[in-house]
């Protein structure tokens, strides 16, 4: 997916923010041979050093961190990856406590709260595909043909868009604006019932 991004579309990007689940040091490397930077959350139990191979490798959340490093990062080297490769790590605490670290190859990277903000943009696409899939029905499709299922993916997509485009021109969320849709709809027929039931 991301060589069709970028060799075949050409789509004009410099930045892959990526889960978890995909850092590896091959999909890590792809990254890097595309001549792009990476910013991915490294699991804390993900074996590193940070010490220019004087200890041995340990787990990420173990290692020392000074105040200058806590702001500007520090440079690691991941378990397995070829020697000599060296990634900047963030260590970043949320207002609730939650401690994440952040791997990048963007050694010119030097401030901690950059590195907050490039992260926050991934949030944007997790908070995309909840609203889609809550919002739309894009995961009720009972199609079975490929065309069919691409066609009900494209228009849940527009569907998205619109209804994103009016909630915020209303100063609404987008669930607000879904539920509110039939409010106006059943206050009338409360009020002036179009079919009424007499007891028998």
């Amino acid at each position: 997916m991301l060589n069709n991004a970028c060799l075949k579309i050409q789509l004009p990007f410099r930045t892959v923010l990526m889960d978890a689940w995909y850092v590896s040091m091959k999909v890590m490397k792809a990254i890097e041979k595309l001549s792009k930077f990476y910013y991915a959350p490294l699991k804390s139990n993900r074996l590193v050093d940070d010490s220019d191979r004087s200890v041995p490798h340990q787990q990420g959340r173990k290692i020392s961190w000074t105040q200058t490093e806590t702001q500007c990062g520090k440079r690691i080297h991941i378990k397995n990856f070829p020697r000599g490769h060296r990634v900047k790590l963030f260590r970043l605490v949320s207002h609730t406590g939650r401690t994440e670290y952040i791997v990048t190859n963007d050694l010119s990277q030097s401030e901690a709260k950059a590195t907050k903000g490039e992260c926050r943009v991934r949030w944007k696409i997790e908070q995309l595909h909840r609203e889609i899939k809550q919002t739309t029905g894009i995961g009720k499709c009972q199609c079975r043909k490929l065309r069919a299922q691409r066609n009900h993916i494209a228009c849940c997509f527009q569907i998205w868009v619109c209804m994103n485009r009016v909630a915020r021109s209303l100063g609404q969320t987008i669930y607000q604006l879904k539920e509110g849709l039939l409010d106006d709809y059943i206050k009338h027929h409360l009020s002036n019932p179009s079919i009424i039931f007499k007891n028998a």
